[in-house]
């Protein structure tokens, strides 16, 4: 393992961890947005580029800004009085590091873990990209098409104006009710 590595993946654990620890919903939105890019800096370390930078553009440039767009739009000021840390909070880190060590002794001794590095793929991204804007260009585009749809969708969600029941019932009543000056409504 590099330097760079073991200091990426800590950034990313750490950014992974206040994303599911702080308070304020921005700050977990924009911690997100750091561990994402941070798991995009770990695919572009190991040579895997088109899965780094789909990473970026896909999950960083697309998915955690529309995560803050729509924590911005529909928030509240009030933050929960709910303690970060349930009253076991011991019991369950324990549980899961057993659970987590038992799983990776399992996969490490299976049988079914080849013992022999696989040669590496020749797939590039030109590669990728020739094929992504030739043969599966269809598929691309209606996957845009549905994300643009998506977006315009929770952007009229957001902005819709919910008016109570209460008032528009006195409406629809003033609205059958003559004027005072005797002209029609």
């Amino acid at each position: 393992m590099s330097l760079t590595f073991i200091i990426i993946a800590f950034v990313t654990l750490l950014a992974a961890a206040a994303a599911m620890s702080l308070r304020n919903l921005v700050h977990c939105a924009l911690s997100l947005v750091v561990a994402l890019a941070g798991l995009a800096a770990i695919y572009l370390n190991l040579g895997a580029q088109f899965v780094g930078f789909a990473q970026i553009l896909v999950y960083v440039g697309a998915v955690a800004i529309l995560i803050v767009f729509a924590v911005l739009l529909t928030r509240s000021d009030a933050t929960p009085d709910q303690a970060i840390l349930a009253p076991g909070w011991s019991i369950g880190i324990a549980v899961s590091a057993v659970v987590f060590a038992t799983l990776g002794w399992a996969a490490l001794n299976s049988t079914g873990l080849p013992r022999e590095t696989p040669p590496a793929p020749v797939a590039t991204v030109k590669n990728i990209g020739d094929l992504l804007m030739t043969r599966y260009v269809l598929p691309l585009e209606v996957i845009g098409l549905l994300l643009t749809a998506a977006l315009i969708g929770a952007v009229i969600i957001a902005m819709r104006e919910d008016t109570p029941k209460s008032e528009i019932g006195d409406r629809r009543s003033e609205m059958g009710k003559p004027s005072s000056s005797g002209g029609v409504p």
